[in-house]
């Protein structure tokens, strides 16, 4: 089977433009649209009802190479990961006076 490509645009990836695209936008409004736009991925890929030979397909990034769909999805759920850590970290931050003293010990604070 010939591998997928993935062909994504020549420009790089600015990975800081969602910061002046929503710096407008309230938090609540973030949260939600965060939470619909997993839930309507997921069931997406429910949807597909993959096998577990389906994992071991590969395709090919522009920068990576070979890659399997096991990869793929490994990563894209680290990435919604770091988001909740991202997310965590900005809620914690609006208690950081709050805690006083014990901030320094509170990861999530820092």
């Amino acid at each position: 089977m010939e591998p997928a490509r993935c062909d994504g645009p020549s420009a790089p990836l600015d990975r800081e433009a969602q910061f002046a695209e929503n710096a407008a936008r309230p938090l609540p409004h973030l949260l939600d649209e965060f939470a619909e736009i997993r839930r309507d991925d997921l069931k997406s890929l429910r949807l597909r009802n993959l096998q577990p030979e389906d994992l071991e397909r590969t395709g090919t990034h522009p920068a990576f190479g070979p890659v399997t769909l096991r990869q793929l999805i490994a990563t894209w759920t680290a990435h919604d990961m770091a988001h909740l850590l991202q997310i965590s970290r900005t809620l914690a931050k609006r208690y950081k006076t709050e805690v006083g003293p014990w901030a320094q010990y509170l990861s999530v604070m820092r």
